[in-house]
């Protein structure tokens, strides 16, 4: 499992989803924004590796309450081998009829030291899993249990998680207003751009909360822009 610089994590603790979207276009990657996946509580941010489970559909000769009772049940073994530092993140196929997981699962991840769980689909117990303080994601509150609709089939293999393909050791991003997969061999200089384009936005939007036009200014197109910008990054201590 590859695990992040302690420099770059802070640094993805510090950036905003959008400003991530905007760094991973420049370099040509469009689908990176996990769709429909929603924060059950909001907090500061999530930063992890990804660690991944997959679900297929059910089926009944399969998919029954005895089953939990085997060890090699993909759900319950990706739980108990899901590594400090990474985020749990679950290929239920966009189907939020039935729970990915419930509060006890997340409640495990949590004291493993996982740093947050996303799915595509639903969670039950929600309320219980917006209390932890591991942060979680999915796309609606679903009672059922997994069994009605998911077949737990594999751990940290590539997946499709809110469209978006996941692969274990990808560095995975969420604040509250989404998620973004960032991929790992890129994650560092993704990681440094984004810092860098956060203190510019925050200088732009002193600026025009100050009555600025954006003309010229954002983009910096007009050469004082820069100048100014300078002058009060050294000013604020950014």
């Amino acid at each position: 499992m590859n695990e992040l610089v302690d420099i770059t994590e802070l640094k993805l603790m510090q950036v905003s989803t959008a400003t991530l979207t905007t760094v991973l276009f420049k370099r040509g990657l469009r689908n990176i924004f996990l769709q429909g996946v929603h924060r059950l509580r909001p907090g500061p941010n999530m930063v992890g590796v990804a660690y991944t489970l997959r679900y297929i559909p059910a089926r009944e000769d399969l998919d029954k309450l005895a089953s939990f009772a085997d060890r090699n049940n993909a759900q319950r073994k990706g739980v108990e081998e899901c590594p400090p530092g990474a985020v749990f993140v679950i290929d239920a196929r966009g189907d939020a009829s039935a729970a990915s997981a419930g509060c006890i699962l997340a409640a495990r991840l949590q004291a493993r030291g996982c740093r947050g769980i996303v799915t595509d689909g639903g969670f039950r117990d929600t309320p219980e899993i917006a209390s932890l303080e591991m942060p979680s994601y999915h796309a609606r509150p679903s009672a059922p249990t997994n069994l009605t609709k998911h077949h737990a089939v594999a751990i940290n293999d590539p997946i499709a998680c809110g469209g978006v393909s996941v692969f274990p050791g990808d560095i995975i991003v969420g604040d509250n207003e989404g998620v973004v997969c960032i991929p790992q061999h890129m994650a560092n200089e993704v990681a440094e751009e984004a810092t860098e384009m956060t203190v510019f936005e925050d200088f732009v939007m002193e600026m025009v909360k100050q009555g600025a036009s954006t003309f010229g200014l954002y983009p910096p197109t007009d050469p004082s822009t820069m100048d100014r910008f300078n002058a009060w990054r050294q000013e604020k201590g950014r």
